[in-house]
């Protein structure tokens, strides 16, 4: 049985998947300086699925985890694993708070998509946030007439892909649980980039192993969060509160990489955060009827 709606509640456990998500943009920098790519996605799917065993346990075991929409799973899986190979790589190429800021491209794919796929309705509130929440990304961003990062086309293939993934997790969530969500995504990653992580597996030095376990941590607790979060309230929602992780990003590599902050990222940040407390205000008459609905 689905949870009932509720904005507090996706708030909260979208605010614990932003945290968690900033966690494994630093792990992810600290581990791909000297592991590729896959071995990385690799080591963090297995790592997580030891992590997440405990839960699996308290909710019913293995059996519990056996779904009816296996090939839902292997197609979020898939896509959510190239978006997720695309960052990563590009994370090595640009900076962190560049690479958050053009990632957020991702709120039109899973808006567009939600729409169409999962029958929400688009208000005036979700598309303002939205629209908000973008353009404070470019003004953040400042594309120029310079030649194009190719980091930049990795993060804008990345956020199409997770675009896709959010609403194939939010159809999932009214099916299955966030466990089982969980679980597969686990388990069919693992499955995915065995090969290509063997093929260049080199052994992790000691020093590196914390930035491992973190980011094998953040990954899988960041997904479960924020399917916990789609549970309580639409993927329109939940998309435009997570573009507090463009400023928060931005903070990040400020006291960690030295990058700075100047006016047009504290201007785009306000306009973002204008844009989550435009979306967030709903009249509790309009959630109770969406409630009854539900």
């Amino acid at each position: 049985m689905a949870p009932s709606p509720s904005i507090p509640k996706a708030a909260f456990w979208m605010a614990l998947s932003i945290a968690s998500f900033l966690a494994m943009s630093v792990a992810g920098r600290a581990t791909t300086t000297e592991l590729n790519v896959f071995q990385v996605l690799e080591l963090r799917s297995v790592i997580g699925f030891f992590i997440l065993l405990p839960l699996v346990m308290m909710s019913g075991g293995f059996a519990a985890m056996r779904t009816k929409r296996p090939l839902a799973h292997i197609a979020r899986n898939v896509i959510h694993y190239s978006g997720q190979a695309a960052w990563l790589y590009a994370l090595t190429l640009i900076p962190l708070a560049e690479l958050i800021s053009v990632e957020f491209t991702t709120p039109i794919w899973t808006a567009i998509l939600a729409v169409s796929f999962l029958g929400e309705r688009l208000s005036r509130p979700k598309l303002a946030a939205i629209v908000l929440g973008l353009i404070g990304v470019v003004i953040i961003v400042r594309p120029g007439a310079g030649s194009v990062n190719p980091g930049h086309l990795f993060v804008l293939g990345a956020a199409v892909c997770f675009g896709i993934s959010i609403v194939l997790i939010k159809s999932l969530t009214r099916t299955d649980s966030v466990v089982r969500i969980i679980f597969w995504m686990l388990i069919i990653q693992s499955a995915i980039g065995l090969v290509p992580a063997l093929y260049e597996w080199r052994n992790p030095p000691l020093d590196l192993w914390p930035w491992i376990v973190l980011i094998a941590f953040s990954g899988m607790s960041s997904h479960f969060c924020m399917a916990r979060a789609l549970a309580y309230a639409d993927a329109t929602i939940i998309s435009p509160m997570d573009f507090l992780r463009v400023p928060l990003s931005a903070l990040i590599g400020w006291l960690l990489y030295h990058e700075q902050i100047d006016a047009f990222t504290a201007g785009g940040a306000m306009l973002i955060l204008m844009g989550n407390l435009l979306n967030l205000q709903r009249r509790a008459p309009q959630a109770e009827a969406e409630a009854a609905v539900s």
